[in-house]
């Protein structure tokens, strides 16, 4: 985590990042010593969980005022693996929202569809519901510290990558989603990632896209020059 965020951190010293922001979400116990290295530069730190409650007998989970307390104000939430791999429900992720808006922390949060709901047509439906169950019980102001982040559960870490077309489809339906739950200005000002398999030969294309605002970059953002590519690509 050191030595990445001090590659990230030399070759995006020049860049001009005005509109454009870069965050590392390395494991729990490297968020200390990455928060130490980006200090003073560009370089943001997200945790990649946080648990639901503010304390008590929970054996090995992290809480919201644990990571304040290195330094972290940002929390991915609701991650593709987290949901399949750890069973993690819309109802849980409710409370693991509520939890960190509570604390003021800034949440990135997941959502998409798998294979074979996209062959079966259900993807918009899906992620519908996904943003809908976890999300829209929240008032518009909240909406403030949440960045959103589509992965089409299908392109991650298989090669696949939904088409630049296909993230701007998905992208624009979830933009008209908040816009009619609560208004226009409120879904401009959500910034929508995409996450699937994005690298530097094809972040360009995916990131002009109109309602593509930036990527929740995985394996290619363990290599400090691939993932200044993609920056470069915003």
């Amino acid at each position: 985590s050191k030595e990445l965020v001090n590659g990230i951190k030399k070759l995006i010293k020049k860049l001009e990042l005005k509109n454009t922001r870069v965050i590392v979400a390395p494991t729990f116990v490297s968020l200390q010593s990455a928060v130490k290295k980006a200090k003073k530069s560009k370089i943001e730190v997200a945790a990649q969980n946080m648990h639901q409650a503010d304390n008590g007998a929970f054996t090995g989970e992290i809480s919201a005022n644990m990571l304040k307390s290195v330094g972290v104000k940002t929390v991915i939430l609701g991650h593709s693996e987290r949901r399949e791999y750890f069973g993690e429900t819309d109802e849980l992720l409710t409370k693991k929202v509520d939890q960190a808006l509570h604390h003021k922390m800034e949440i990135i949060f997941c959502f998409g569809e798998k294979l074979e709901e996209r062959k079966a047509d259900n993807h918009f439906k899906v992620v519908e519901e996904q943003l809908e169950n976890a999300l829209f019980h929240l008032e518009a102001k909240a909406w403030k510290r949440i960045v959103l982040a589509y992965e089409p559960v299908w392109a991650i870490g298989t090669g696949e990558t939904a088409s630049p077309d296909q993230a701007q489809e998905m992208h624009a339906f979830v933009r008209k989603l908040i816009a009619n739950k609560y208004d226009e200005e409120t879904s401009e000002k959500v910034s929508i990632l995409y996450g699937g398999s994005v690298k530097p030969n094809n972040a360009k294309e995916i990131f002009s896209k109109k309602d593509v605002d930036g990527g929740l970059i995985g394996g290619a953002s363990l290599k400090a020059d691939d993932f200044v590519s993609i920056i470069k690509g915003i």
